[in-house]
């Protein structure tokens, strides 16, 4: 049984949860440990039973919790050389301590897990697809723009959980300082609502199922214009949301629906 979710999404934290046949992680933990748990019990998960946290980079949107759930549950952390340089999330065992290089992929317990490096302005950071038997999920945020190792490592996949930070009109005319709007937009920032679109409509033509839009900005977008401009863009190829593909928004405070696979 497979059972995927966002506990949290978005410029103000990130968490995910993934269960399957028995083993249990997170990606990223950018959320107080008391909300990570709450977000965790919401969903009938026990925090007792994850088994890795693993990180995509060192912003503190996706690491804040990463230490202190990692001390209150003894949960090992897995990230790249680089992420844990950059990482500041107090002291961790030792034991606890996990980094793989090369993006060479992994098994935890019955999942495959193959990292695959994302555009951004971080050290080394990470997505990371997941291969479930015969399912495949990937996590596709933070990246500046649509690279080959993105595409590469989201076509095929069965539910991707794919960024649309921005709408580029509110960028451009909203209330950032021009240093913040360029970091934001330019090719290791975030990605926009549009090239999200183009994306998704290349999922869906190699067979993804499910898409969910994720770590919107609170400033620069909002659930129905990125919802709207995605669907509008999959309309452009022939795609329609509800019939060829199944697509929602990520909540950005609480648990999401649980996707199961």
């Amino acid at each position: 049984m497979t059972r995927i979710c966002t506990l949290s999404s978005g410029s103000s934290g990130n968490c995910i949860f993934l269960s399957h046949n028995g083993t249990t992680v997170l990606i990223d933990c950018g959320i107080t440990g008391r909300q990570a748990i709450a977000c965790l019990q919401s969903i009938d998960a026990d925090p007792c039973d994850i088994d890795f946290i693993l990180v995509t980079h060192e912003h503190s949107d996706h690491t804040s919790g990463v230490g202190v759930m990692s001390r209150k549950f003894n949960i090992p952390i897995i990230a790249s050389r680089g992420t844990w340089s950059g990482m500041s999330i107090g002291r961790i065992e030792h034991k606890n301590r996990f980094t793989f290089d090369g993006n060479k992929s992994f098994c935890i317990g019955e999942i495959n897990v193959i990292p695959f490096d994302i555009p951004h302005d971080a050290n080394l950071p990470t997505g990371y697809r997941f291969e479930l038997g015969t399912k495949k999920v990937a996590v596709a945020t933070d990246i500046g723009f649509v690279s080959e190792s993105v595409i590469n490592a989201v076509l095929g996949c069965d539910l991707v959980i794919l960024e649309a930070n921005h709408d580029r009109d509110m960028l451009v005319n909203g209330p950032y300082p021009y240093y913040l709007k360029k970091r934001i937009g330019g090719q290791h920032g975030h990605l926009c609502n549009d090239d999200a679109g183009e994306l998704a409509a290349s999922l869906v033509k190699s067979g993804t199922k499910e898409i969910i839009l994720g770590h919107l900005s609170i400033e620069n977008n909002s659930e129905s214009i990125a919802f709207k401009t995605v669907e509008r863009i999959l309309g452009q190829s022939g795609i329609k949301t509800g019939r060829d593909v199944l697509m929602s928004v990520a909540p950005r405070y609480c648990a999401g629906k649980v996707a199961g696979l």
